[in-house]
């Protein structure tokens, strides 16, 4: 099992309106695609220097070769949305991680 998890800190003047967003919005979006089984959305409880506020969400899927086939084909557009709506607002950056085990 593989995570796709995205982080991303959100200024506070488009916070509320991000959050709608990610939950009416992008999350939908992303497991419309079919690649991926689940979603978290974590909210991050460490204070960034550069303010904002911080959460990580991890999208869930079986194979490295499904979330390559994610980048290929879903990901320029989904991200294109992000920009667009909260351009300088959000900085995001994305991790890949392979589950070992799980208990």
């Amino acid at each position: 099992m593989y995570i796709y998890n995205v982080t991303s800190n959100i200024d506070e003047s488009i916070h509320e309106d991000w959050l709608k967003w990610m939950r009416e919005d992008h999350i939908p979006q992303m497991l419309a695609t079919g690649k991926f089984s689940t979603a978290k959305m974590c909210k991050v409880l460490v204070e960034e220097e550069m303010g904002g506020l911080t959460y990580s969400v991890q999208y869930t899927t079986t194979s490295k070769e499904i979330l390559e086939q994610y980048y290929k084909e879903d990901a320029p557009r989904l991200r294109q949305e992000g920009l667009k709506l909260f351009a300088d607002k959000m900085l995001a950056f994305r991790t890949e991680l392979e589950v070992v085990n799980e208990y």
